[in-house]
């Protein structure tokens, strides 16, 4: 989950703190590092130390182009573009690494998980 926030009001917070709630193996992204919900949140995704199925941006968009890369490199084969995130720069970037790509979807409401 890329963009995970400490303000509960954004909805990189809000997704991240979902997807644990389901159940889900979720690693939280950004920067700063730190901690959000009593789980560690990385830096990169290369500092995971495991590739991730899915990776989920909640950022701007310039912020998604400059990971697209990154996730083709470790062989990141889906990636879910929250609305706001996506480009028309990043959706072909990803497709041309021969990612999956949803966009102008919210993973909260087309998954049944909100």
């Amino acid at each position: 989950m890329l963009g995970v926030s400490e303000d509960a009001q954004k909805f990189g917070h809000q997704i991240f703190k979902s997807l644990m709630t389901e159940g889900y193996s979720v690693y939280g992204i950004n920067p700063k590092g730190g901690e959000v919900l009593n789980k560690k949140i990385y830096k990169s995704i290369n500092e995971i130390g495991v590739i991730p199925d899915l990776v989920i941006t909640a950022v701007k968009p310039e912020v998604t182009e400059k990971i697209i890369e990154e996730c083709g490199k470790l062989g990141i084969k889906e990636i879910w573009m929250q609305p706001g995130s996506e480009s028309d720069k990043a959706i072909t970037a990803a497709k041309d690494l021969g990612m999956s790509v949803t966009h102008h979807a919210c993973i909260m409401l087309d998954s049944g998980i909100w």
